[in-house]
Formats: C-alpha cells, sequence, structure tokens
C-alpha cells in the first residue's frame, strides 16, 4: 500500500486513465480485427466501415475487461500490496471504484450501440456475438463464478480474442464463414492466452493467497511456461497451414518474427516476479509483429 501511495500523486488523470486501460494489452483487442479484416481481403470481400467499427468494438470490449477487472479485484482483494504488476488504480485509490463503475458502464453502453451497425449489416449472429462478448467482459472477473478465478480464463481469451474477434469481423464484412478463417483465427487466439498466461505466472503466489485460481496457479509456472512454448509454436504453425489452404505463400512472412519468440520464450525461464513485466509486454509486441506480418502477407497478392 505505501507503494501504490507514494505513485498516487506522481498520476494525473491521463495517466492515470492509460494505467487503467492497459495499454500493452490492447493487442489482444486489435490484432484479431486486423487479421480478419486482411482475411476478408485477400477473399475480396473487404468493407472498410465495418472493418473500422468492429476493431473499435473490439477494443472497447477490450478495455471494459480491464476496467471491470480493477472493480472486482479490488473487491475480493486480489489487488494488494504485494502485487508485482503495475499498479491498479481503484486499489490504489487514484480512480475511485465509483467512477470506475460508471466509466465502465458507459463504454459498455456505448460498445453496445455501435455494435448495432454490424447487426444491421450482418444480422442476428452479430447480435449474439457482441452480447456473449460484453457478458465475457463483466464475467471474466465479475459474478458469483468468475472466469478469471475458476482456471477457465485462458479457454476464454482464446475463444473471444481467436475465433470470436477473427470469425466475428471476416463475417460482418463477407457475410460468410469459412473453416480457413477459423484456422487463422488460432493465431491471435494463442498469443492472447499467452498474454494472459505471463500476467498469471508472474502473480501465482498472490492470487492463490486470495482464491484467485488461474490456471498457472492450478498447474504451477512450470507447465505454464511449457504450455507457453507449445501456443507459440501452435501460431507458427497457422500462416503454414493456412497457406496449405490456398491462401497466399507471402502469409509465411509472419515467421522473421520468430527470434522475437526465441528470445520471449528465453526471458520466459529466466524471469520471475517483476521481471515477467518485461516478458508481458514482449509477448504483446510479439503478438502485434506476427500479426501485422501474417495479414501483410495476405494483402500482398492484391497489389501485385
Amino acid at each position: 500500500m505505501l507503494q501504490t501511495m507514494v505513485e498516487q500523486p506522481l498520476l494525473n488523470a491521463r495517466q492515470a486513465w492509460m494505467l487503467a486501460i492497459r495499454p500493452k494489452t490492447l493487442p489482444a483487442g486489435a490484432v484479431p480485427v486486423v487479421l480478419g479484416s486482411a482475411l476478408a481481403a485477400a477473399d475480396g470481400q473487404f468493407r472498410l466501415l465495418p472493418a473500422l467499427v468492429a476493431l473499435i468494438c473490439a477494443l472497447g470490449i477490450q478495455v471494459a475487461t480491464n476496467f471491470i477487472n480493477e472493480i472486482y479485484d479490488f473487491r475480493k482483494g486480489a489487488d494488494t500490496a504485494d502485487r508485482l504488476g503495475p499498479t491498479r488504480t481503484v486499489a490504489a485509490g487514484i480512480i475511485s471504484e465509483k467512477t470506475m463503475i460508471k466509466v465502465s458502464a458507459l463504454l459498455a453502453g456505448g460498445v453496445f450501440f455501435l455494435g448495432l451497425y454490424l447487426v444491421y449489416t450482418a444480422g442476428w449472429p452479430i447480435f449474439i456475438i457482441g452480447v456473449l462478448s460484453l457478458l465475457f467482459a463483466w464475467g471474466y472477473t465479475g459474478g458469483p463464478y468468475p472466469i478469471a478465478y475458476s482456471g477457465l480464463g485462458d479457454l476464454f481469451v482464446f475463444l473471444f480474442f481467436g475465433l470470436v474477434a477473427v470469425g466475428g469481423t471476416y463475417y460482418v464484412q463477407a457475410h460468410d464463414l469459412d473453416f480457413p478463417v477459423l484456422l487463422a483465427a488460432v493465431a491471435p487466439g494463442s498469443f492472447s492466452v499467452n498474454i494472459l498466461l505471463v500476467n498469471n505466472i508472474r502473480d501465482i503466489t498472490t492470487d492463490r493467497k486470495v482464491g484467485k485460481m488461474t490456471l498457472p496457479a492450478r498447474i504451477g509456472g512450470g507447465w505454464a511456461r511449457r504450455l507457453y512454448i507449445a501456443l507459440t509454436v501452435l501460431a507458427y504453425l497457422v500462416p503454414c497451414l493456412l497457406w496449405l489452404n490456398h491462401y497466399s505463400i507471402w502469409g509465411l512472412l509472419s515467421l522473421l518474427s520468430a527470434p522475437l519468440a526465441y528470445r520471449m520464450i528465453s526471458e520466459l525461464y529466466t524471469s520471475e516476479g517483476r521481471e515477467l513485466n518485461h516478458v508481458l509486454a514482449g509477448t504483446g509486441k510479439l503478438m502485434t509483429l506476427h500479426g501485422l506480418l501474417f495479414s501483410a502477407g495476405l494483402l500482398i497478392p492484391i497489389f501485385q
């Protein structure tokens, strides 16, 4: 608590909200939409306005999830002075719980109403996806059975920040969905889980103390690190499999990010505690680099 009390006067309003937004987690919201749009363009189905609205909604849901996480982790006592990650603004008293609730509700409402445009253009499946995504944003740490406290958070992150985000983005443009699109979605889904894994490996000790039984808290840091490696390998197999499904070989440009992946794995195995914050940020950068190279590769044939 002393640490947060010292940091608090040093933060202005913009800095406080940037802390709450958690910019290093935003690739999990943006990259799947970029990839889904690149796939739509590769199939001759790209539509600019639905793509932009999908991006805004995805980022809005990501930020809303982070805000709601602050509220409920504060209520459950998960954000203590022993925490090794970045300062949590509600627990530190920088942003009041009441203010965070209001902003979270406004943000969720804004995403809902903006998403109605996507429902108008693509139909009822998008309404279901939107409602489920907002429920996930709340249920991740809220409600009587919070997903993050059960060890199922990784599965839901894979589904919503992988399959649902990429598939939904493609669908609002093409009004159709094929297996290769969901196959491509495995890559950002895997990296999103890896971001969560690093965060939870760092917090194993403090999470166990408050009964927050994340997947790493259940299986231990060693197995969680092995899962990180497996998901990274899986993400790099995806562009190869997509090529075999008649998409451009240029998608293999994503392999150029492999040196960064190797470095993140090495650091994951040599880091503990606060040192893992660097691996967390690096995994977000890896997801962004891989996703942009993958997407760029899919687009190259359009301009040839």
